[in-house]
């Protein structure tokens, strides 16, 4: 058990949207344990065992593709813990056939929801959690969850890089704008984790084949790259340790971008 001293989100109260699994899931745990209170937010009404998995951490529906999901969550967070200190904008999808290159081949419905939950999800809960936080005047957090495909090229299909791209962007506007209220924003871009997001767009169903694809592309002495290592990066953006980190996107991804470049 963490000391209080050790607790880097003592009396933090933070929101987590896609959260229910993976990444979202390996951070609500490790923010809750750091102190935090965390409403985890997913379209997913059957995998909120991660609510059960600590008190400090509650559930509620969402599906940020409808902007009132998403103000209806930050209102729920704020209804239960009188605030909202971090925002962690983690909700993501791929599309259809995500690892094949084929412009010629795109299906405007697939453009569309690729795009409604991994942009439109990230401008909304940036809306809505800079219109809780302005008011309060006491900074806060928000972060996204882009890709490492925000610096390697050919590593996806059109509509998921694309997306990623225009979360990066929108993260490096938000940091000019939020700065004069003292609200930090940050993106983490992880490399492939075999989570049930990255096991959809490659096909492949065993994760120890994902975990052997990442290792043999990236190196790093055979190291397996987890949820939690991206919980970890999050765990950092959010508390006061980055108090005057703003505007990064952070590459997770053991060095990939730059030999994918």
């Amino acid at each position: 058990m963490l000391n209080s001293i050790s607790q880097r989100l003592q009396g933090k109260v933070a929101l987590i949207t896609g959260g229910a699994s993976g990444i979202g899931a390996a951070t609500a745990r490790l923010f809750a344990k750091h102190g935090a209170k965390v409403l985890v937010a997913d379209i997913s009404r059957s995998e909120t065992s991660v609510a059960d998995d600590h008190p400090a951490i509650s559930y509620v529906h969402c599906d940020v593709s409808k902007e009132s999901d998403v103000r209806e969550a930050v209102d729920a967070a704020v209804s239960m813990h009188g605030k909202l200190d971090v925002m962690f904008s983690n909700a993501g999808v791929v599309g259809r056939n995500n690892l094949r290159m084929d412009i010629a081949a795109l299906e405007r419905d697939d453009l569309e929801r690729v795009f409604a939950v991994n942009v439109y999800g990230a401008f909304y809960a940036a809306k809505h959690a800079a219109r809780v936080m302005i008011p309060r005047n006491q900074g806060g957090a928000i972060l996204f969850t882009a890709s490492y495909v925000t610096g390697a090229l050919g590593e996806s299909g059109h509509p998921y890089a694309a997306s990623k791209h225009a979360t990066v962007g929108l993260m490096k506007n938000l940091t000019v704008e939020l700065g004069q209220y003292g609200i930090r924003v940050n993106a983490l871009s992880p490399y492939g984790i075999p989570t049930p997001l990255s096991m959809g767009a490659t096909g492949v169903t065993d994760p120890k084949l994902i975990e052997a694809g990442v290792t043999a592309k990236v190196g790093l002495g055979g190291a397996v790259l987890e949820a939690n290592d991206v919980a970890e990066a999050a765990l950092y953006l959010a508390s006061e340790e980055s108090k005057f980190i703003s505007g990064l996107n952070i590459m997770v991804d053991g060095g990939q971008h730059l030999k994918s470049a």
